[in-house]
């Protein structure tokens, strides 16, 4: 069940913020989540052109459960690999 949730999570953070999914994996959970809540915006440099974005996040239903369900805290990737445990 953890799988669904992060690649639906994962879907809708790249639908939400029209970023490339090696941009994706590089976050951790500081980069859209502070406070005790889910940011509006996150600026995340791209990987590809190498420049920073602003990005509105509106999935924070979706980024909230995903981050609950999978225990991170805040130094975390936000999307670990479902291969590597490194």
């Amino acid at each position: 069940m953890k799988k669904s949730y992060r690649d639906l999570t994962t879907f809708n953070l790249a639908i939400d913020s029209k970023l490339r999914g090696c941009d994706l994996v590089q976050l951790c959970v500081e980069d859209v989540f502070a406070n005790g809540s889910i940011r509006d915006r996150a600026m995340i440099v791209q990987k590809k052109a190498g420049r920073p974005v602003l990005s509105e996040i509106t999935t924070t239903i979706s980024l909230d459960t995903w981050i609950c369900k999978a225990g991170l805290v805040a130094d975390n990737q936000l999307f670990p690999s479902r291969i590597s445990t490194r």
